[in-house]
């Protein structure tokens, strides 16, 4: 295997894999099908979320689901190797180049820009190329378009930034001078204008959410830079800038510091801007770091002893700060925000000493008090890996791996938003491997974030769509643990409830037509491939489609994000005498589905429930949602506006809509939850937007996010005790940095005695008023990891790592404890 081709394919805006390592395999002369077996199992026993044995049952409480009804229907599809073969379209990029990064412009378009990179070290510079290719038709042949950007030498890492409305900015490289070039355009990456810079951007150039045409960049010299015009024009905000993240209303967040150096980080300030620079706002001190999910925003703190830090939460864009309420925890351990949304966050909290797990809570819907979710979570200490995933297809649904007592890894699933959580049920048409003790008796566990950070046969995390209702791919196996084996594909079709071996051995996947197809090439690290596989009833039967008489080594499969497209790019090379070269074949699957859907084409299906009859089943957070879906025998085309249709009902509360409240827990198979006994008999206060309150609760407090109306509601009180209460940790300097200000000596005055009073006060509440008694979780290290949907990272960029999924994932992990 050559060396020019090491660096891995990157599909920018997309579900991807990477890598030139595959696995060949079968190639079936004709056309074929692999045929999977019925589901009929019902589903298993809950397990409460505070179990330390997670796979004890609780007899009395079980959930139901959907079992499904398979015929012999993998007849359906016939003489479809014809239609393929008339709609599959190679491509080959003569040019040299190490690595590929794909852009999609615009939703629906068909428009994808390609860049390929050669990059070669020679004595103290570097030397290499890269071309521009544009393709109108979602890949099925490219214009090569270097001559727009004048051969410029574009970035690999970052140099393809696509915004909204058919915007492109590409940020190249300008040798012999300071400063750098940008080529923008506004019509799809038909026609490219330069712009010349000033500075040389050190991350990619972002947009403002709210105005394609304002840019935001950060130099390598940590200056931040503006432009309201596309580029045309920049201005320099803010000198010392270590992060910068774009927040709601053209709101800009980002840390300075002043003294010069961004490695001192519990000295940076939190500033906010709400008018593009003009009037900058001090809204926190002492920060080390800082992150948005939803509409919350997060920053981890110095304490002010040692290297101690402490989460604050703001609702309201940072006026306002209220310390995260957790139970109190050693030095030594660290938080990590795994998720967060508009309605509630899920944050990881390790446990003392060099465990390799922890604790999940979930917070209230102002994302300031917690309560306990799950024991022996899985995060590992060394790399920060932790195997938690959002099922974007089904609501309230959430997949993680927990370390059981004998080491091992088990997978478990929530459907209700962390209130409790089950190991997944054994596929009806598998066995127990070696590690079940019980032939019989075993669970399915999913691969993910963990097991590719191990190494394992893993090419690809679980994947969903929200337009794709129900379904899940994923890579597992079958037995009392996780196992070192190499993993098979698994399919669910209604959220995590059943599922099915769908594919045997590794492969990389994705979803097509809302759900309509899937698609998958078999992970063969050292053999080229030539075939790809298709289903289009949700995994159960599989065609095979040789789409090549000569093999290439794979590296990835592209497709549209949004899994609405009926194309898919099998990216790979192929081996030369002297050279290598990249080769893109693209399929169109639409001829294949004759075809548009019809309205007998679905079927009314109950999420969360086997039996749409019963009205009582299927409530979930409070609510029943009844989808149409295609039926599994209808081979149709859902096509490009399809949506999903829903019929949300209310539903009467019960105990199921409650978490354990702030202090409480539930025990071993039990639903009933009980108060800790560390915290038994003490008053539960709590400081919240500067008062204390004290919590009065029977142990129970409504899900974030749940509607349920009526029924059962558990009495819960938050008393205001009118005592002030403040945090010293975020500073409440809250300066305006006004270019046009004629009063500085003024207003420093002004603030300085402020500032003495203020911190006297602070002394006094704290010693006299409050006594200490903050339930208030102390860290060492704030981690996160970044769903597409939900938080935005809080680490600086220089810590960025692109992942196999195309997501990207930021650590605070400097620490001693996380260094290898």
């Amino acid at each position: 295997m050559g060396l020019l081709l090491r660096s891995v394919l990157l599909l920018s805006l997309s579900t991807f894999t990477a890598g030139i390592d595959v696995q060949l395999g079968p190639k079936p002369s004709g056309q074929s099908f692999l045929k999977r077996s019925n589901i009929g199992e019902k589903a298993g026993n809950i397990i409460k979320r505070s179990l330390p044995a997670w796979l004890a049952a609780s007899p009395n409480h079980k959930i139901q689901r959907r079992s499904i009804e398979l015929g012999d229907n993998c007849k359906a599809l016939q003489g479809y190797d014809t239609k393929l073969a008339d709609n599959t379209h190679p491509f080959t990029f003569n040019d040299l180049s190490g690595s590929v990064s794909l852009a999609w412009v615009g939703d629906g378009t068909g428009v994808i820009l390609a860049l390929t990179t050669f990059q070669v070290p020679f004595f103290m510079v570097r030397l290499g190329q890269s071309k521009l290719y544009r393709s109108e038709n979602y890949g099925k042949s490219f214009e090569d378009v270097t001559s727009l950007i004048n051969n410029t030498f574009i970035r690999s890492e970052f140099g393809i930034a696509i915004g909204n409305s058919g915007k492109v900015i590409l940020t190249g490289d300008v040798s012999g001078s300071y400063g750098s070039r940008i080529f923008v355009s506004d019509d799809f990456g038909k026609s490219f204008t330069p712009r010349d810079l000033t500075f040389i951007p050190l991350t990619q150039i972002t947009y403002s959410p709210d105005n394609s045409n304002v840019l935001l960049a950060l130099s390598n010299s940590n200056e931040l830079w503006l432009s309201e015009d596309f580029g045309s024009n920049w201005k320099k905000i803010h000198d010392m800038v270590c992060l910068v993240k774009w927040g709601s209303k053209n709101t800009i967040f980002f840390t300075a510091n002043h003294n010069g150096s961004c490695s001192d980080r519990g000295m940076l300030k939190l500033k906010r801007s709400t008018d593009y620079g003009k009037n900058i706002k001090t809204v926190a001190g002492k920060i080390y770091s800082f992150g948005q999910g939803g509409r919350f925003l997060f920053a981890s703190v110095m304490t002010g002893k040692g290297m101690l830090r402490m989460i604050h939460v703001s609702v309201d864009q940072g006026e306002t700060w209220n310390m995260a309420q957790l139970p109190p925890v050693g030095h030594e351990q660290f938080y990590s925000i795994l998720s967060a949304n508009d309605e509630m966050v899920f944050m990881h909290v390790d446990e003392p000493g060099d465990t390799g797990f922890g604790t999940i809570y979930v917070s209230d819907d102002r994302g300031t008090v917690y309560s306990k979710s799950l024991e022996r979570h899985l995060y590992t200490t060394t790399g920060g890996d932790t195997d938690f995933t959002n099922v974007t297809s089904l609501r309230g649904v959430f997949l993680t791996s927990v370390l059981a007592e004998d080491n091992s890894v088990q997978s478990v699933v929530s459907f209700d938003q962390g209130g409790e959580w089950v190991p997944l049920r054994k596929p009806a048409n598998t066995k127990c491997d070696a590690t079940a003790k019980d032939p019989d008796k075993c669970s399915l566990h999913i691969h993910a974030a963990y097991s590719t950070a191990k190494n394992l046969n893993v090419p690809m995390p679980p994947l969903s769509e929200p337009n794709a209702v129900g379904l899940i791919l994923a890579h597992g196996s079958v037995g009392d643990s996780m196992s070192v084996m190499k993993p098979d594909v698994y399919v669910s079709d209604d959220g995590g409830y059943t599922w099915i071996k769908a594919l045997l051995g590794p492969h990389h996947y994705a979803i097509l037509d809302s759900g309509g197809l899937l698609v998958a090439v078999e992970h063969s690290p050292n053999q080229p491939i030539n075939t790809i596989k298709f289903s289009t009833d949700e995994g159960q039967c599989w065609g095979v489609y040789n789409f090549t008489k000569d093999p290439i080594y794979f590296t990835g499969l592209a497709s549209e994000p949004g899994a609405r497209s009926m194309n898919v790019s099998v990216w790979g090379y192929r081996d030369a005498i002297l050279s290598q070269y990249w080769i893109s074949t693209t399929i169109d699957f639409r001829e294949l589905l004759t075809r548009d859907c019809e309205d007998n084409d679905y079927v009314q299906w109950l999420a969360h429930s086997d039996d749409i009859s019963d009205p009582n089943d299927g409530c979930m957070l409070g609510y029943k949602e009844k989808f149409l879906r295609l039926r599994k025998d209808s081979v149709c085309w859902n096509g490009r506006d399809y949506l999903v249709n829903t019929q949300p009902s209310l539903c009467p509360c019960t105990l199921d809509d409650f978490l354990c409240d702030f202090g409480y827990y539930r025990q071993e198979n039990s639903s009933e939850c009980v108060e800790q006994p560390d915290l038994k008999g003490k008053l539960l206060e709590f400081c919240l937007q500067g008062k204390e309150e004290q919590l009065q609760t029977s142990g129970y407090r409504k899900i974030p996010g749940d509607k349920c109306e009526g029924g059962k509601s558990p009495e819960r009180k938050e008393i205001d005790l009118s005592k002030r209460c403040v945090s010293d940790l975020v500073s409440p300097e809250l300066l305006i940095d006004s270019r046009s200000s004629k009063s500085v000596a003024i207003v420093i005055t002004v603030i300085a005695v402020m500032l003495l009073s203020i911190a006297a006060g602070v002394v006094f509440v704290k010693k006299y008023v409050c006594g200490g008694r903050f339930l208030v979780h102390r860290y060492s290290v704030l981690q996160q990891h970044v769903e597409d949907n939900a938080v935005d990272g809080i680490d600086d960029p220089l810590e960025t790592d692109h992942t196999q999924n195309g997501k990207i994932e930021f650590h605070d992990d400097s620490d001693e404890d996380l260094l290898e």
